[in-house]
């Protein structure tokens, strides 16, 4: 089994559906499929040193190809779940890094699930539960009412979604703001606040 690559991109395709670079490795050519935006910063010539997910069925075998160690982790996780294939489960770790992910299956945060394409609100539901314990999140309280702290956070990340903020940039802005007692409105506040600043 191939599990990891290091070579010269010789190739790059990007299409609507799948992004695909073929790396030369001694002379051989490994058609690898990744993720968009890995696949747009590697230009032709450029050395690479990629983590290979080797993938083996009975008509088939595609390598698929990621920049760093975690998120080969979290795509192997993500095909341990039910109903996840190779190409939902490289199009989860495209639109969430591990640590977003994460941090979304932690939260309960179906909004940011569904943000990526091909998982509807009720696949978004069944994927939480599978993968708190895949991606080894803890149980959250299920007696935390409304006014926790772990609701209000996903209220936010909500109204941030919808007002056209990226799911990392909404992590990384609510990272270092103080949830406990917070009310959604004050947080919110706070969390645009912060991204303002960034986006200075």
């Amino acid at each position: 089994m191939i599990a990891r690559l290091r070579g010269t991109i010789i190739e790059r395709t990007i299409t609507s559906t799948s992004s695909q670079v073929v790396v030369d490795v001694g002379g051989v050519g490994y058609e690898v499929s990744v993720v968009p935006r890995l696949c747009a910063e590697l230009d032709m010539g450029t050395p690479v040193d990629l983590f290979i997910h080797h993938h083996v069925r009975e008509d088939d075998q595609t390598l698929f190809g990621f920049a760093h160690r975690d998120e080969r982790m979290t795509f192997r996780a993500l095909l341990g779940a039910h109903g996840v294939g190779p190409a939902l489960a490289l199009a989860l770790v495209a639109t969430h890094r591990p640590g977003a992910l994460a941090d979304i299956v932690a939260t309960g945060d179906i909004a940011s699930l569904t943000m990526v394409p091909g998982v509807g609100k009720k696949t978004a539901e069944r994927l939480l539960i599978e993968l708190r314990s895949r991606l080894s999140i803890p149980v959250l309280d299920p007696d935390a009412g409304a006014g926790s702290s772990t609701s209000v956070v996903v209220e936010v990340r909500e109204a941030l979604a919808g007002l056209g903020y990226g799911p990392d940039e909404v992590r990384e802005a609510l990272a270092g703001l103080a949830t406990d007692g917070v009310d959604a409105a004050t947080l919110l506040r706070q969390a645009l606040g912060v991204l303002g600043a960034r986006r200075a």
